[in-house]
């Protein structure tokens, strides 16, 4: 019963973790878009809003978004590999 109390609380934790370190990474990305936009306009407020989605949309499917995944695999690899050790 213990264990499986631990496995919740840490499956929350690495939720918490993961969502913050997302919303700061697609921060981050829109930041660099806009100034990248600023630093060369190339059109009106739609041009860059369009700008801007487009980059946000590259940056779902890029590899960044899926690093942000290791978030949950590398907790549960060490722990695993610290109780195989153990044990």
């Amino acid at each position: 019963m213990q264990f499986v109390r631990l496995v919740l609380l840490l499956l929350a934790a690495m939720t918490v973790v993961y969502v913050c370190v997302s919303l700061y990474s697609r921060s981050v990305r829109r930041e660099k878009l806009e100034d990248s936009w600023d630093a060369n306009p190339q059109g009106d407020a739609g041009d860059r809003r369009r700008f801007i989605e487009q980059g946000m949309v590259e940056y779902e499917h890029s590899l960044r978004k899926r690093l942000i995944l290791l978030v949950y695999v590398v907790p549960v690899a060490v722990i695993s590999i610290i109780m195989y050790m153990i044990n």
